[in-house]
């Protein structure tokens, strides 16, 4: 009794350790947010602002134009979410349910391709784009978005169709349903929070992705968030950090509202006593 209760508070200690290590960036980039110059200068930082301001934020939209990159962003992370979805969707019902040697090929590429770094796909990707003149557009964006995204996605969606049982497809069957009857009116509403899953992915890998708007888009109207943000670092690599970190607190603020409103759904046993007796 003593080891197992010695173990469960080592287990509840390490996972308190882990929290405070994932929370401690974003408290302290809060933090930051609300301090003055003065503050932000000392010698001795604070948690908690002695004297808490919104110049910083002020000046952060002053100095760029954060609306409009924010715009820029929700814009290509939405498309590339919905377009990655609705694309994975289907194949991954396919993969999933065909086990046949073209789908393991498949679905080992799939997890290959995950380990290509940026720096070797970009260039192909320029030269595809620029001979489609989508450089320094949001469609090529999306569109890179969307391949850049598609193979995770699809790990993802067939683990959850194979979680299906597939005694609810056969009494479908049964019961006089077609294939695509089934798999819209059976097994898509089952596959509800691996969807939602896999949407929440596509979307805030695409809200945060730095490196393909940097080198894609050129002109500052059709610049994303992230990029914007490198703008308050000066030439001489010197930042100016009340203004930066104000910027980016209110960057994470999409990411954490939408998965705070859609949790419930990624989460729960939509499958309990689905099964047909």
């Amino acid at each position: 009794m003593r080891t197992s209760t010695s173990g469960r508070v080592g287990q509840y200690a390490a996972l308190l350790a882990y929290l405070v290590f994932l929370a401690f960036p974003f408290l302290w980039l809060v933090s930051t947010a609300f301090k003055s110059p003065r503050e932000l200068g000392s010698l001795h930082p604070t948690w908690i602002p002695r004297d808490p301001t919104l110049d910083n934020f002020r000046q952060a939209f002053d100095e760029q134009p954060l609306l409009r990159a924010a715009g820029n962003s929700l814009l290509a992370a939405l498309a590339a979410a919905v377009i990655a979805v609705l694309i994975a969707t289907p194949l991954a019902y396919v993969m999933a349910r065909h086990r046949t040697r073209l789908a393991k090929a498949a679905t080992g590429w799939v997890v290959v391709s995950q380990a290509f770094p940026l720096v070797l796909v970009i260039i192909p990707l320029f030269l595809v784009l620029k001979n489609l003149r989508l450089i320094n557009s949001l469609v090529g964006l999306v569109m890179v978005y969307v391949v850049w995204a598609l193979p995770f996605a699809l790990w993802m969606l067939v683990g959850y169709v194979r979680a299906v049982p597939t005694e609810l497809e056969e009494a479908a069957a049964v019961d006089g349903a077609g294939r695509l009857r089934t798999l819209v009116s059976v097994t898509a509403p089952l596959l509800a929070p691996g969807i939602v899953a896999t949407a929440l992915f596509a979307f805030i890998t695409a809200w945060n992705e730095f490196f393909f708007a940097l080198v894609l888009l050129k002109t500052a109207d059709k610049q994303t968030l992230p990029v914007v943000l490198t703008h308050f670092i000066g030439a001489e690599g010197v930042a100016d950090l009340g203004p930066l970190a104000a910027a980016a607190f209110l960057a994470t603020l999409p990411s954490l509202v939408i998965f705070a409103v859609i949790q419930r759904r990624i989460t729960g046993g939509m499958l309990t006593g689905a099964v047909k007796s």
